[in-house]
């Protein structure tokens, strides 16, 4: 989709590079064009009545290491079934994903725990079905660090959470909110700019599109939670004439997964909807995120709510502008075609 130059890749935290959290660049896209703020300009990009929909969920030390007949390897949880079920990504490394060469039944050793791995998970070669004989949360304690990439290495997780973040359960940090800062927040509160949060557990992060038909791409299943008090702040929010800005991808899944004709509903459980340009987006009218990787199921999400050419036109403008990708990078504020 288009070719974005490694160097654009932020390799840490804004604070380990001499910034404040929410020291970082903005990019608002609307049909008009792209404009370019810094992220402490949001609350005045929106107006009083406007609503932020936020990911509740905390991050946890979700990676780690393992032994099989492979040699060492790393082990990344994605969705919990039970402490002890998992869906899993069984890698090489960080910087070399799988799929791994790897069998039904066989046996991989984390410290002096065992996981059996029970099958792949359809249409995804990469996950498995993992059962272990000891609960992942004391794994995680002992062994676990924040799931990381080769173009970062692993730091403490208190930079891996947000100041939304209440409820463990998610593998990968929910990052959209991370630039938002107690002192952004309460510029928004002040804005009379509503927050509501949801909660969605991430697992492990956007896979590459694998089939050449982007509406067949399988997606695993991760759970949810849209509780009744922000469900019906969002119909009020829509009733009045408000915008309602999801902060992250995950929100955006939650919500349209909570949306039915006559509005938002109470919802909880696993969602595995997969939102690309062959649906359509019902409950949002703006999506503040971070800058994908392309030929990913988060840009099909994007085109969905913007269209591919928008979406394309962006991501040209960003790299133009050297702008940084992935979780400690800059931010991006995507408006529906008729959102404005």
């Amino acid at each position: 989709m288009f070719d974005r130059p490694t160097d654009l890749f932020a390799s840490a935290p804004p604070e380990m590079r001499g910034h404040d959290r929410d020291d970082i660049r903005l990019m608002v896209s609307t049909p008009d064009g792209d404009i370019h703020y810094t992220f402490t300009d949001l609350p005045g990009l929106l107006e009083p009545g406007d609503m932020l929909v936020v990911n509740e969920s905390a991050t946890l030390p979700a990676s780690l290491p393992a032994a099989s007949r492979l040699g060492n390897i790393r082990l990344n949880l994605s969705t919990r079934f039970a402490d002890d079920l998992w869906l899993a990504e069984p890698r090489w490394s960080p910087s070399r994903p799988g799929p791994l060469p790897l069998k039904e039944h066989e046996m991989i050793q984390i410290g002096e725990a065992k996981a059996l791995l029970l099958q792949q998970y359809p249409g995804i070669p990469r996950l498995w079905f993992v059962r272990l004989d000891t609960p992942a949360s004391c794994l995680m304690a002992k062994y676990g660090e924040p799931i990381h990439y080769n173009y970062a290495p692993a730091y403490p997780m208190s930079n891996y959470q947000t100041i939304f973040s209440r409820f463990p359960g998610s593998v990968e940090m929910p990052s959209a909110a991370r630039p938002i800062t107690a002192h952004v927040r309460d510029m928004l509160r002040s804005r009379g700019i509503g927050i509501v949060g949801v909660i969605l557990h991430t697992g492990v992060s956007s896979l590459e599109i694998e089939d050449e038909t982007v509406e067949h791409q399988a997606l695993y299943p991760e759970v949810f939670r849209v509780p009744e008090a922000s469900a019906t702040a969002v119909n009020a929010t829509h009733a009045r004439g408000g915008r309602v800005i999801a902060v992250g991808t995950t929100v955006v899944r939650a919500l349209e997964t909570a949306w039915t004709p006559n509005g938002l509903r109470a919802i909880s459980g696993a969602t595995g909807l997969y939102i690309h340009p062959g649906n359509s987006i019902h409950a949002i009218d703006g999506l503040l995120t971070g800058l994908h990787d392309p030929v990913t199921s988060h840009l099909a999400m994007l085109s969905a709510i913007a269209g591919l050419d928008r979406v394309k036109k962006a991501y040209g403008e960003a790299i133009r502008n050297r702008y940084l990708w992935h979780e400690f990078g800059d931010s991006h504020l995507l408006w529906r075609q008729d959102a404005n």
